[in-house]
């Protein structure tokens, strides 16, 4: 039996590689928006015993009027963003109740993540404190000039391309994200996790576990999605489902 998680959705970001209309979150994937297909892998689990979705403040009057519905059905909180990534989830640890001792913070943008990779990740956490996925970097990497000249080939020994979840035990979370140096760029929560001194350990990630950044990655998933190799936990009933969006 696992300790009692906390699953963090940020969804605040402005999706300026995807373009279209829509926000990457919000877009439809074979009849549900990506975010609830992402939250679907996470809300049935026994251990999850709470789910929050961190949402821009300039899209929280849009996201309630479509997805009131879906966010009472599934049991979650929405909890407003801030202007970088760091700052929703800080707004979001700020929500955790008494009883959380892991904290998962998952991509609202990949909705494909397959059950068992979220089994690994979580035992893994419980075990070490701190775990994540990802897959090792196969292609060669070149390092290139402003100019697209290539100056020189970096070497992939060693190199994962990491996804979510990312799994933390909360007290590590909580002390990273309160030492945060303000001036640090920081591209993940490991990256804190990593300041503090405490190692993060790494389990075999998915080609499923997409993140969806471009409209071409919408496509992937989409078949990902209508071959079934996932199973997501929940499939609400249509009177949930987001008919006009459909």
């Amino acid at each position: 039996m696992l300790p009692p998680f906390a699953v963090i959705l940020p969804a605040a970001g402005m999706s300026s590689r995807f373009g279209g209309s829509e926000k990457k979150p919000f877009v439809n994937l074979d009849g549900r928006a990506i975010w609830l297909r992402a939250a679907e892998s996470f809300v049935t689990r026994p251990e999850v015993k709470q789910c929050i979705i961190v949402v821009s403040p300039e899209d929280m009057a849009l996201f309630k009027q479509r997805y009131a519905a879906n966010v009472m059905f599934l049991n979650m909180q929405v909890v407003e963003g801030g202007k970088e990534r760091y700052e929703s989830v800080a707004n979001a640890l700020a929500k955790l109740t008494d009883e959380i001792a892991y904290v998962a913070v998952h991509d609202a943008v990949r909705p494909c993540v397959p059950p068992p990779l979220i089994d690994l990740v979580f035992n893994t956490a419980v075990e070490y404190g701190a775990a994540l996925p990802g897959i090792p970097v196969a292609d060669t990497l070149k390092r290139v000039n402003p100019g697209m000249q290539i100056e020189g080939t970096v070497s992939r020994a060693g190199l994962y391309q990491v996804q979510t979840p990312q799994v933390f035990r909360r007290d590590w979370l909580v002390e990273a994200y309160q030492k945060r140096s303000q001036n640090a760029t920081i591209t993940d929560d490991a990256q804190l996790i990593e300041a503090l001194g405490h190692p993060v350990h790494i389990v075999p990630g998915s080609p499923y576990n997409l993140k969806i950044t471009t409209g071409d990655d919408l496509g992937i998933a989409d078949l990902f999605v209508k071959h079934r190799k996932f199973e997501p936990p929940v499939k609400p009933s249509r009177p949930f489902e987001d008919e006009r969006f459909s």
